[in-house]
């Protein structure tokens, strides 16, 4: 994933220290109930698209961008399912460390817009469309934990977004 010029320009003054984020993630359904997924470069695994807000950026507008960005899809969010914390702190390669406050969408295609998926950057190998029961290998365990969440939101059918009091 391409850190973004903010988070760059923080980690020269704070270096590896840990950093609390807000991140986004998208389910992306079509009109046959398909998901859309990315092959990230970063681990080769499928996912949906992850994303990290900018400044003062809105969780729905970043959702927007990073579905665009990575996969030439247009989408509008319908549904937050779900807003919740990382349990761990990752630690990536180079030694950075974070946690993220993750805002899961539903999102719906954009009436008129492009819904052929195309790799649109260099954080993914690959992207296309998915049924729900035939999904790609490997799978990010963030993904299998995310869709289990939309899973949960949708047989609840009440349109309320999940919330974990624990």
């Amino acid at each position: 994933m391409a850190t973004p010029e903010f988070i760059l320009e923080l980690r020269k003054k704070i270096g590896h220290d840990p950093l609390w984020l807000i991140g986004v993630s998208a389910y992306v359904e079509d009109a046959d109930g398909r998901v859309l997924l990315g092959r990230r470069s970063d681990t080769g695994e499928w996912a949906m698209v992850y994303g990290i807000n900018e400044p003062g950026e809105e969780p729905a507008v970043t959702v927007v961008r990073e579905v665009k960005e990575e996969t030439g899809v247009d989408c509008v969010p319908t549904d937050l399912v779900s807003v919740k914390s990382s349990t761990r702190m990752l630690t990536y390669g180079n030694g950075d460390q974070a946690m993220y406050m993750d805002h899961l969408f539903v999102c719906r295609l954009t009436e008129g817009g492009n819904t052929d998926p195309f790799v649109g950057d260099d954080e993914s190998l690959n992207v296309g469309w998915f049924d729900v029961d035939d999904l790609p290998s490997p799978l990010a365990a963030t993904t299998v934990e995310r869709m289990g969440y939309v899973r949960r939101w949708k047989d609840a059918g009440d349109g309320k977004a999940l919330f974990s009091l624990e």
